[in-house]
């Protein structure tokens, strides 16, 4: 199975990595038309965020940045957060002992989420009305469930990292709705959509560099055989949302579903 390449944020809170499409992805259009909002220059108080000290991938496990530091500026992600049982961990184990027989830097997740939004770049004074437009448009949407059992090998887009993910089969379609009315807030914003083919995944682990050659192939099909043949993997990749989530910096925003 080829690689996909996804829009994975190389932050340090977006380290989780985020869901892409099949093929080459390329940012989504920003809304045509519209004047920019104005960025009040020099704002008193305005602060930094957490990860705009320092630059140095070696603090964070290699990681390259895909954008500058900018003062004023953090970077914003819309997602679902995932909670795992006692089980899940113990495939997750199963699956990155196999991985690491042919990649021996892979290292699991230590969280677990699917992305609804790119990583983006949000000035800190549009924080609030960003939020309270997500608030809005995701308001009538009700909990759901999702299966994630195919296993699928992913790289970034600049393919500085690698990941191993579960991807959705069953419950596509309610991820897309949510997607649509997320891109509705980002193009108030101006700032990019998701994109248009979404290849919707949980990832359980990465590594840096672009090692996909090395994960597909003979590696990818022993590891669907572990999700395969793991005991109750049905029930146990059977999953709840009931929650969407926004962060942006240090900044945690929660938006239950009905």
């Amino acid at each position: 199975m080829r690689a996909a390449l996804v829009g994975y944020s190389s932050s340090e809170e977006e380290e989780e990595g985020e869901a892409g499409r099949r093929g080459l992805l390329l940012p989504g259009p920003c809304s045509a038309g519209r004047t920019r909002l104005p960025a009040p220059a020099g704002l008193p108080g305005d602060p930094e965020p957490e990860e705009a000290v320092n630059d140095d991938s070696s603090r964070h496990g290699g990681r390259v940045r895909g954008f500058p530091h900018e003062r004023g500026s953090w970077a914003t992600h819309v997602y679902l957060p995932c909670k795992v049982q006692e089980e899940f961990l113990e495939l997750l184990e199963l699956l990155v002992s196999r991985a690491r027989t042919y990649v021996s830097s892979l290292a699991a997740m230590e969280e677990f989420h699917l992305s609804l939004s790119q990583c983006v770049v949000l000035r800190y004074h549009w924080i609030d009305p960003f939020v309270r437009s997500l608030k809005e448009r995701l308001a009538s949407f009700h909990r759901f469930f999702c299966v994630a059992d195919q296993v699928k090998v992913y790289t970034n887009q600049n393919k500085t990292r690698t990941f191993v993910g579960l991807e959705v089969s069953a419950g596509h379609f309610q991820l897309l709705e949510l997607v649509s009315e997320v891109d509705r807030v980002l193009e108030e914003f101006d700032l990019p959509t998701f994109y248009k083919d979404p290849s919707f995944h949980i990832s359980l682990a990465w590594c840096v560099g672009d090692l996909s050659g090395r994960l597909e192939g003979q590696c990818l099909q022993e590891l669907q055989d572990i999700v395969d043949g793991f005991e109750d993997s049905a029930l146990l990749l059977r999953v709840q949302w009931e929650q969407i989530r926004c962060k942006s910096g240090n900044k945690y925003f929660s938006f239950p579903l009905r």
